[in-house]
């Protein structure tokens, strides 16, 4: 909920603990027992003057049936969803909320994923403005990923979430980023990179990316961040 108002606020906010897109508003699913995803967009819709429309963009490695689920006939949220077709939870109901759909091959790799990602997103942003983007930032698309069955290599990740961040940056669209689902430790390290390069491009922190030099506190407090997600894991 913070990171939700956080984001209205200032443009953008990363919440790295959230992403429970398996968890719907009466059931929990997968490794999720809550569903943030909805409580998110929900407390905007009803506590946030002028925010009335959200686009979820889904790039975990499975489906988001939770957050599918909550929003099935609310029209008021428009769901793109990219996930391998082969796994895990293969929820064909929830699969009717998904207005851009995105069914990815065992082993799909940079070259083509990023370029269905940067197609749809466009489109999908193009298709509807929203006035908040909830972006579902899962890194079990990871090659080698024991769960997500893709092979996206390390910079294939930073790469997708520059290309999510400047489609909403340069519509001005504010954006929620959570890393939901990741099953390997070196993820972390990823996430952090990320984060990083965000930051560098002046996607996240403008005023600070545009003085021509990487704040020291913000590249420590991302670095920390990821060695304490090393050591949890």
């Amino acid at each position: 909920l913070k990171a939700g108002k956080l984001a209205v606020d200032q443009g953008w906010a990363i919440n790295v603990g959230g992403g429970f897109h398996h968890c719907s508003s009466d059931k929990g699913g997968g490794f999720c027992a809550y569903a943030d995803i909805t409580l998110a967009i929900k407390f905007l819709f009803e506590r946030v003057q002028g925010v009335s429309k959200a686009t979820i963009i889904d790039l975990d490695a499975h489906q988001g049936n939770g957050h599918e689920r909550d929003f099935m006939d609310d029209q008021r949220v428009y769901i793109m969803d990219a996930y391998n077709r082969y796994i895990y939870p293969g929820d064909g109901f929830a699969k009717r909320a998904i207005k851009r759909k995105v069914e990815l091959e065992w082993g799909t790799e940079d070259t083509e994923y990023l370029q269905k990602v940067h197609t749809h997103v466009e489109g999908a942003l193009n298709e509807l403005k929203p006035d908040i983007i909830v972006y579902n930032a899962g890194t079990d698309i990871l090659d080698g990923d024991p769960l997500g069955g893709l092979a996206i290599s390390p910079q294939g990740i930073v790469k997708r979430d520059e290309v999510v961040f400047r489609a909403a940056r340069s519509r001005r669209i504010p954006i929620l980023m959570v890393t939901s689902g990741g099953y390997q430790k070196r993820t972390a390290r990823i996430i952090a990179d990320s984060i990083l390069n965000l930051h560098n491009l002046g996607l996240i922190d403008k005023e600070l990316a545009t003085s021509g030099a990487i704040s020291p506190k913000v590249e420590q407090m991302v670095r920390d961040s990821a060695k304490d997600l090393c050591n949890l894991s």
